[in-house]
């Protein structure tokens, strides 16, 4: 190598940014503490910024575009340096690019459960998780106030560093909204666009924007969602009665599926003898219904086989079956 190629290979002639990933929002140019020609070519692509450090100063910044590097386009390096007009010298300067497009799919969530304020439920325990999406809005905050003098910044550090501002006012959110956690699942797209402002205030020091934020599910204590369960049974039943046979239908079949498991006691002393009497009363009032129509010999047999049943799953008692079994004989 001539002494013509070694300071060549000393000054950057072609200075550029060719993203290899979507994760990446900051990257340094890696110089090697090599000077920049003067008159080297600077290329900026679109949805990019190139930011020139001066001994640690944020100096000139870059939009898209094609560059060449001469007095006229680095004027504040140039004022810095004190450089006279036509003086053509390499100089040396930390360069940056920052990635200007909307980064998706941050992921956040609640790490421990979230009191709030319920109309219904008066305090309730919720966690929560979704995406958010965040952009670099402004390049000298987020340089300064965020990067500092990390060659590389990438979309999960960034993501870490929100996760407890994120989650801290979600919270705050949710109490400002007042609503009730039966109807938060049809509010997500509405309790969202509430909290974007909230959280902005927090983003905006750091040079970010907050685009969009989502709400993918939250998550109720069991015992809500008991008790919403059972509130969805009863709206899908006529009336009380109904339900009250819904349940205790759910009963006999959880016990038929475990006969030597205490059926007897899961259901409760002389529940079997009632649904007896509940299978017998509702063939009873569909008798009313069809113009009081007498039970024909094979109804009265296959409600005998039914009773069978609920007596070997251990519903009903050997007493129990005799004296129901007795009273339907007598009805042929």
């Amino acid at each position: 190598m001539g002494l013509f190629d070694f300071i060549k290979n000393e000054f950057v002639e072609v200075i550029d940014w060719v993203e290899k990933d979507n994760e990446t929002i900051l990257w340094k140019f890696p110089d090697s503490d090599k000077n920049i020609k003067y008159g080297a070519q600077l290329t900026v692509r679109e949805s990019q910024t190139a930011v020139f450090l001066d001994e640690g100063r944020v100096a000139d910044v870059f939009e898209p575009g094609r560059f060449e590097l001469i007095t006229q386009n680095i004027p504040i390096t140039t004022t810095l340096r004190n450089w006279d007009k036509g003086f053509k010298s390499p100089f040396l300067a930390d360069v940056y690019f920052i990635s200007l497009k909307t980064f998706t799919n941050l992921k956040w969530g609640t790490p421990n459960p979230i009191i709030m304020r319920d109309p219904e439920f008066k305090q309730v325990r919720i966690k929560a998780h979704g995406t958010y999406f965040v952009r670099v809005a402004d390049v000298k905050k987020f340089m300064l106030e965020y990067a500092g003098t990390n060659k590389t910044v990438r979309v999960s550090g960034l993501e870490e560093s929100l996760r407890n501002i994120v989650s801290q006012h979600f919270a705050e959110a949710l109490a400002e909204a007042k609503i009730s956690v039966l109807d938060m699942a049809a509010n997500y797209t509405e309790l969202g666009e509430k909290i974007v402002p909230i959280l902005q205030k927090e983003f905006e020091p750091f040079g970010l924007e907050l685009t969009k934020f989502q709400i993918a599910s939250t998550t109720l204590p069991n015992e809500v969602l008991e008790f919403y369960d059972k509130m969805t049974n009863v709206n899908m039943v006529d009336d009380m009665a109904k339900f009250q046979q819904f349940q205790q239908a759910n009963a006999i079949e959880k016990a038929a599926e475990n006969p030597g498991g205490g059926a007897g006691e899961g259901i409760g002393m002389g529940m079997g003898f009632g649904m007896a009497n509940m299978m017998m009363n509702q063939q009873g009032q569909g008798q009313n219904a069809d113009s009081a129509k007498p039970q024909t010999k094979e109804e009265i047999m296959s409600t005998l086989k039914e009773l069978g049943k609920l007596m070997k799953s251990g519903i009903l008692t050997q007493e129990e079956f005799d004296a129901k079994k007795k009273e339907l004989l007598s009805r042929l």
